[in-house]
């Protein structure tokens, strides 16, 4: 079976398609044919069908099933779901998936997820029920409604539907589950990182084996993590206040060269100019508000960052608002990237930062120095 010309969709976070799109062109994937809202489309480079490499950036990844100019807005015109899952060839598709993948073969059942833009008269599950109950039908297995909030059962594969105002497009996931739901995160606190950003951020970073890297409210690791996966080599350091924080890092980190310790952001136990890298997800207040130091002067956050980075060094963050550079650069720091990105409906900012200027603070040391270097 040749695959040389099989089409794949990676789906994303909206802002992050540059980014998916470098992935599948640098691991020699396949060639890229479009990029689109959260969607980056490429053909198979291969001739012989073989297990894919996991692209980190992007949130799934699945085959190209069927796609038509979109069928409209109102409800009467939903029928026209059951032509487009009657366009998949089917067979094929089950054939590609199996060879392209490490998981299951066997399908006990089907589920599908919609999502569209634009105004409509149905919901995304009006859609899902029409076209998941056409394509079970074809492929006599149940059908699995997410109407009801209730996860489909384990071994369900699983099916995208979009619908962007101009295609509709039907897919069929690669793996057994979405990319971004990754193995090492066995724990969660509030305000953790979304796993394809923080590997995006890490890639934007430019982290070399000889760097020492930062992130100073590491929250559950996923930044140190996603670098350390990305760039091995790497010292990898990250800091919390919150001693659930630190332990949850920690468990996330067992099998990754990170260290996580307990120290607040706003007086870091490190030396003056020692970090190549900084990554990190500062506790603006949206979903987690600032302690210890920050909550009483949050002009701290940028003194000790630019405290600690190296005179050549970087700093990537994730920011609410583009309002907060002008603290940043009064600060002796000089913004040299901005990307919008939007994350759980919300717009911000993946922003890159050098030193401007030498810190006017006289060096510290600590008990930790040594390991610094």
């Amino acid at each position: 079976m040749r695959i040389s010309r099989t089409r794949l969709v990676a789906r994303c976070i909206r802002g992050l398609e540059p980014e998916v799109a470098a992935e599948v062109l640098e691991s020699g994937l396949g060639s890229v044919t479009r990029l689109g809202h959260r969607e980056v489309h490429f053909r198979l480079r291969s001739s012989r069908p073989e297990p894919i490499p996991e692209l980190r950036t992007a949130d799934d990844l699945f085959l190209q099933a069927a796609r038509r100019p979109d069928f409209g807005t109102t409800k009467q015109d939903l029928t026209a779901l059951t032509g487009l899952a009657a366009l998949a060839d089917t067979d094929l598709l089950l054939r590609l998936r199996r060879a392209l993948t490490r998981g299951a073969t066997d399908m006990p059942g089907i589920e599908v997820s919609a999502s569209f833009l634009g105004r409509r008269t149905f919901t995304r599950y009006d859609a899902e029920d029409v076209v998941g109950t056409a394509l079970a039908e074809r492929l006599g297995v149940p059908y699995h409604s997410r109407r009801t909030g209730a996860a489909p059962p384990p071994g369900y594969w699983g099916w995208r539907l979009t619908l962007d105002g101009a295609h509709a497009t039907l897919m069929l996931r690669v793996g057994d589950r979405p990319l971004h739901r990754r193995a090492y995160k066995q724990r969660s606190i509030r305000g953790t990182l979304h796993p394809p950003l923080a590997a995006a951020m890490a890639v934007l970073a430019g982290i070399r084996p000889d760097h020492t890297v930062l992130d100073p409210c590491c929250g559950a690791g996923t930044l140190l993590i996603e670098a350390a996966l990305a760039r091995p080599g790497a010292r990898l350091y990250g800091f919390d206040l919150s001693p659930d924080a630190v332990a949850t890092a920690r468990a996330n980190a067992a099998a990754v060269p990170v260290r996580v310790d307990r120290g607040d952001a706003g007086r870091l136990p490190i030396p003056d100019a020692s970090v190549d890298r900084v990554l990190c997800n500062p506790p603006w207040g949206a979903q987690v508000h600032p302690r210890g130091l920050l909550a009483d002067s949050p002009f701290r956050w940028w003194t000790e960052l630019r405290r600690v980075l190296a005179p050549d060094g970087r700093a990537l963050l994730l920011l609410p608002t583009t309002e907060t550079l002008t603290d940043a650069i009064r600060h002796g720091l000089t913004p040299v990237h901005v990307q919008g990105v939007r994350v759980s409906g919300a717009q911000s900012y993946i922003v890159a930062l050098h030193p401007s200027a030498p810190p006017k603070t006289r060096r510290r040391t600590s008990r930790t120095e040594g390991n610094l270097r």
